[in-house]
């Protein structure tokens, strides 16, 4: 839910679900959970904690209870913004908050979950932004070496 969240900004479409009221509505449905007033400032606060640098660290809190009702403890929220920091809590308490990444590429910046084993992905996806950046560094080398040889 965490990723979802994040991505609810998609910088390479220009697109916020944020401004669209029927797809926030839709997006809200989908995960079960009702609107919240401070929500934009929860999504910025987070994304910079993932690391994009474009989003402004913030201080923000909202209320999240602790519920224990004949199980084990669990942290629940009345509204998207108590259960998106809920959610992103229990994965910091287990150690998954580092593997929540913004990708690098400037047009794009999508959140993504390191699955890998080592947690050293860098990019949402190898196959699209990795791979352009890879053919860009290429480029960039080729330029070079052959403005060397020019100059020679």
């Amino acid at each position: 839910m965490v990723v979802d969240f994040l991505n609810t900004v998609d910088h390479a479409a220009h697109t916020d679900v944020l401004d669209d009221p029927e797809a926030w509505l839709a997006w809200l449905a989908a995960h079960e959970l009702t609107d919240s007033a401070d929500v934009r400032a929860v999504r910025g606060a987070l994304r910079a904690a993932a690391g994009d640098p474009v989003s402004s660290p913030a201080a923000v809190s909202v209320p999240v209870t602790v519920r224990l009702a004949g199980g084990p403890p669990r942290l629940v929220a009345a509204d998207v913004a108590g259960a998106v920091l809920a959610a992103a809590s229990r994965l910091a308490v287990r150690g998954g908050w580092e593997r929540v990444k913004i990708c690098p590429a400037d047009d794009c910046r999508w959140a993504f979950y390191d699955r890998s084993r080592n947690h050293s992905r860098t990019w949402c996806s190898m196959q699209v932004c990795g791979n352009r950046e890879k053919a860009r560094a290429w480029r960039r080398r080729s330029e070079e070496q052959l403005r060397d040889r020019v100059d020679q």
